[in-house]
């Protein structure tokens, strides 16, 4: 099997954005890795993906979970629910997206990005997981570059993105909130940026958060197992439950409460998302107003409460630089004096 990247001609200014996540230095393109320019760090090249981080990491159970479900939730045919999700998580429209620059954090098996691309981005998805692999296969044809490499340690050049969205992936790190402070670094001045998180309204599913203590230290092998079993188990429970006069829907909501499951219709879509509440190592909750507090203390404006909780979306002010992320506030003007930003495709930072 060939494992260089397979980027087409129209990547190479995707292929430009790349940094040494250390250092910060400009990448070199070698036949089966990336050189850093300044420190000499290599970052191999495997199935079409540069990787950034170890191949053993917190997110391995995701990486499972897209291999196997590689595309159940890419939008087919005359089906667009995914687009509609992105469209309710982010506010985004085809409009603002077609022709742009957009980062995807956590692309998973690039269900999003699909449909970014499909709206006529150029999109970079970054995902922790050997998903990401699985989002370079899934849109070989469109104009999009995975990469493997942790949100604490993005591997690309700030200042560069239109657009940054993070949909359902933040909760899943260790400090939310700091992975978050990460992002606007990224965008242009001008930019948009969406994320959407796990509520904290919902005070259904506190007995997932118990169960996960012991689920997400099983392998996900065995984990999925268990769940084949138990989340069809209690979604016909509850269904039955439901039929029940009177006493059906309070029935219903106490199973729900006791073994939280997905209600999805889709068999496939309610395993993975169970699943997904039960494997992670890192999972948190959030509320409106602490993700209120981080948008504004990063300068973001025009704050918009999108319609599906927690959902936000802000923008970062035109006068504002694109080189002031976390712990780089007193290096802004070398970083400035350095590596000048460019906007042509082939010097773009």
């Amino acid at each position: 099997m060939n494992h260089q990247p397979c980027f087409r001609p129209c990547d190479r200014d995707l292929i430009c954005l790349l940094r040494c996540p250390g250092c910060r230095g400009r990448l070199e393109k070698q036949a089966q890795a990336y050189r850093c320019s300044k420190c000499e760090r290599t970052f191999p090249v495997s199935r079409g993906v540069v990787r950034f981080v170890e191949p053993q990491n917190y997110a391995d159970s995701f990486g499972f979970q897209w291999q196997r479900y590689a595309r159940t939730q890419l939008d087919e045919g005359e089906l667009r629910s995914s687009e509609a999700v992105f469209r309710c998580r982010t506010g985004f429209t085809p409009e603002e997206l077609n022709g742009k620059l957009v980062l995807d954090v956590g692309c998973g098996m690039g269900r999003f990005a699909e449909v970014a691309t499909r709206w006529g981005a150029r999109v970079v998805g970054v995902d922790l997981s050997a998903a990401a692999e699985v989002a370079q296969r899934n849109l070989a044809e469109r104009e999009f570059m995975a990469l493997q490499a942790d949100v604490f340690e993005l591997p690309l050049a700030r200042g560069s993105f239109d657009f940054v969205y993070s949909l359902g992936v933040l909760h899943h790190t260790p400090d939310c909130e700091k992975a978050f402070m990460e992002l606007p670094q990224y965008l242009k001045p001008g930019g948009g940026i969406a994320i959407w998180l796990y509520s904290g309204y919902n005070k259904w599913y506190r007995f997932s958060d118990i169960y996960r203590r012991i689920t997400h230290r099983l392998s996900a092998r065995s984990l999925h197992s268990v769940l084949l079993f138990l989340v069809p188990l209690f979604y016909w429970l509850g269904r039955g439950l439901s039929l029940i006069p009177v006493a059906g829907n309070p029935l219903v909501g106490l199973v729900q409460h006791v073994f939280p499951v997905s209600r999805n219709p889709n068999p496939e879509v309610r395993i993975l998302d169970t699943f997904d509440w039960y494997s992670p190592k890192y999972q948190s909750k959030h509320t409106y107003e602490q993700v209120f507090r981080w948008f504004e203390s990063c300068g973001l404006r025009d704050l918009r409460v999108l319609e599906q909780a927690v959902s936000v979306r802000g923008r970062k002010p035109e006068d504002q630089d694109g080189e002031t992320g976390i712990n780089e506030v007193l290096s802004v003007q070398s970083d400035r004096n350095s590596s000048a930003l460019h906007t042509n495709s082939t010097e773009q930072q």
